[in-house]
């Protein structure tokens, strides 16, 4: 079956940076060394060139336009290039060595996910570090409640949880009934491309689910004992949605380092301390105990709350160290290029003279 690749929200700009010969397609999901992408003559199983894998250059993740060679009799497709991405949704690997971890690419919008019920439902740090990743990445974050129609107070929680994302839209959702819904799909025209964030447990292969009007991806429940979810999501996946736009069901992720600060996502979500910090006397202040603090002054009014000072100063701290070890790792990787360009040369002169 064919794909109308403009509904998967292809930019024709991008016509001019394919290899001769290629056609373009777009990044459904990735398994182990396998992608599945779908291109105009239908989805296609894709493996990359060697010259790619061993480039140094980024491999293709969900959402990903690429550069394929096509054989449709096969079901199977040869990805020569990943195309420039417009926006990447990227965290801090949580694994020992510090270096990016692309989540997604070429998306619009990032969906914060919170369930409204059970044990550490909504999480308003958390939520605040997930929002700058969303701006950091080139995307507009979107709070979404699920699980609305399980509690009483719905509305309160979600103005509550929404007072900690200043100009961040909030839509809430229930699990059976279709309030919230419309809202969401109307943020997904066509060619627009979400994906959502959040905690096992919170909902979001059932919101998938809801969006596609089937039951595409599998759903489990929490554990009694702590509320925690369980994980069915094992991989990122791109849906076309009915009626326009598409979606990205990801894993639940506990952990969101930040990586890079290049954009000001922690400034864009701390506006209000931001130009609070602006205000004060000495541009070094440490929002302590300087005089002419406005940031202190503010919390003792009573109008910034210390909780969210606290946050911010984290989120700046660990910036900062994102900064250091995102560096560090650049020099390593250059280093490493250095060292086998270095070897390539050598073996190369070392030819020469035994063809001499």
């Amino acid at each position: 079956m064919s794909n109308d690749l403009l509904a998967f929200g292809w930019d024709a700009t991008l016509d001019r940076l394919l290899p001769p010969g290629c056609q373009p397609a777009r990044v459904l999901a990735q398994h182990r060394d396998r992608w599945r992408v779908a291109s105009a003559a239908g989805d296609l199983t894709a493996q990359v060139t060697g010259r790619l894998r061993h480039a140094g250059a980024d491999l293709p993740i969900t959402g990903d336009w690429v550069a394929v060679t096509a054989r449709p009799a096969e079901g199977a497709a040869t990805v020569h290039a990943v195309l420039p991405r417009r926006s990447c949704l990227v965290r801090r690997d949580p694994g020992p060595r510090p270096r990016a971890q692309p989540v997604a690419a070429n998306v619009d919008l990032v969906l914060l996910v919170a369930g409204a019920d059970g044990y550490r439902a909504v999480q308003p740090r958390r939520l605040e570090r997930a929002a700058a990743l969303a701006w950091e990445a080139g995307a507009s974050p979107v709070l979404v409640l699920t699980k609305c129609d399980l509690v009483d107070d719905a509305a309160d929680l979600l103005a509550d949880t929404a007072a900690a994302l200043p100009g961040v839209p909030g839509v809430g959702v229930g699990l059976d009934d279709d309030d919230g819904l419309d809202d969401l799909r109307a943020l997904l025209r066509p060619a627009r491309t979400a994906v959502l964030l959040g905690p096992s447990g919170a909902g979001k292969s059932t919101l998938t689910n809801r969006l596609l009007g089937a039951d595409r991806q599998e759903i489990g429940g929490v554990r009694e004992v702590d509320g925690k979810g369980r994980h069915t999501t094992t991989a990122r996946e791109l849906f076309l949605v009915p009626g326009g736009g598409a979606v990205i069901d990801t894993p639940g992720m506990r952990e969101l380092g930040l990586w890079t600060g290049d954009a000001g996502g922690v400034e864009v979500v701390f506006a209000d301390v931001e130009d609070l910090a602006r205000a004060c006397r000495f541009r070094d202040c440490g929002h302590g105990h300087e005089p002419g603090c406005a940031v202190q002054a503010a919390v003792d009014e009573g109008t910034l709350d210390p909780d969210r000072l606290e946050a911010w100063a984290r989120l700046q701290r660990e910036q900062a160290f994102a900064d250091r070890k995102r560096d560090a790792e650049a020099r390593r990787v250059a280093r490493a290029q250095y060292k086998r360009l270095s070897r390539a040369v050598d073996a190369r002169l070392r030819e020469k003279e035994i063809d001499r």
